[in-house]
């Protein structure tokens, strides 16, 4: 089973310092082996900014943390057009990576991180032809078994971001992107943007999506939160052939716990859920019993 913990929209600039050093905490304990955070390090992309996010990074992996990171368009200059068109992610590839499309693989799963932040959008997010094919690349010598994840910062799909019907826009060029994670046999995408905790079938979503489940984190340690939801972080049970469990960790204004607990198992190409919650209470009861006697 490999544990990864699923961080995004961190926003050095416009953080809580408590919160981020309760992540680094938090990480240090449970130890994940990976740690992925789906963009917007920064609020405005600028020298500080980075390299506060940078000095993060760092403790994670000075802590025994394995990361996989991509930009998000916070990352992307604003204000600062010249720099914005000249060299839009130049200061994210000096301090945090110049790979802007990694990869990493454990026993039960292979992940890819895409980049689709772009200059020319003030928020919204793109994948272009040649990312299209790399996600088909690198998953086409994965092994059957393994559970195959794709990492952005912006959502492919249309999610609900309001309190009533309110849809997001999808990522630009969604009908191929959609026919490329189906080609590739994606399981899991994993992404952020909206500061909302989200996690659907991909089926329910958009036609031909294939055997995808959609699954979007929180604000790990923002300050600007949307519709008041906490910050939050997912915590990911990955097993082969299909199965995981998530976990989303909320901070309640002194530390980081448990909010949330559901189990997923891909069954008839159709991904099928349980709230584990209630069971994981009883187990709870039953350690601690047993503890007291």
């Amino acid at each position: 089973m490999a544990r990864i913990a699923h961080l995004s929209d961190i926003h050095f600039g416009a953080n809580d310092p408590e919160i981020v050093a309760a992540t680094i905490d938090w990480l240090k304990e449970k130890q994940p082996d990976l740690v992925i955070i789906s963009g917007d390090l920064t609020q405005r992309a600028r020298e500080r900014q980075f390299r506060d996010a940078a000095d993060y990074l760092q403790a994670l992996r000075q802590n025994g943390q394995r990361l996989l990171v991509v930009p998000g368009n916070h990352d992307v200059p604003l204000y600062d057009i010249f720099r914005r068109f000249i060299s839009p992610l130049g200061r994210y590839k000096r301090h945090i990576s110049d790979e802007l499309c990694p990869w990493a693989e454990t026993d039960e799963a292979a992940i890819l991180g895409i980049n689709t932040a772009r200059s020319l959008t003030i928020k919204d997010g793109r994948i272009n032809a040649e990312q299209m094919q790399l996600i088909r690349q690198r998953f086409r010598g994965v092994a059957a078994n393994k559970s195959r994840i794709l990492v952005t910062h912006h959502p492919l799909f249309e999610l609900p971001i309001g309190q009533g019907n309110e849809l997001s826009e999808a990522v630009g060029r969604q009908e191929d992107a959609l026919k490329a994670i189906a080609d590739a046999g994606i399981h899991l995408t994993l992404a952020g943007h909206f500061h909302r905790t989200y996690a659907e079938a991909a089926s329910k979503m958009a036609k031909d999506a294939g055997p995808t489940l959609v699954i979007q984190a929180g604000t790990a340690t923002s300050t600007r939160l949307r519709n008041q939801e906490p910050q939050s972080f997912n915590w990911l049970h990955v097993e082969q052939d299909n199965r995981m469990e998530l976990q989303v960790i909320v901070w309640n204004g002194k530390d980081f716990q448990r909010a949330s607990h559901v189990g997923f198992a891909l069954e008839q190409g159709q991904w099928q859920s349980q709230d584990l919650s209630t069971q994981a209470v009883v187990q709870d009861n039953i350690l601690l019993k047993q503890t007291q006697s």
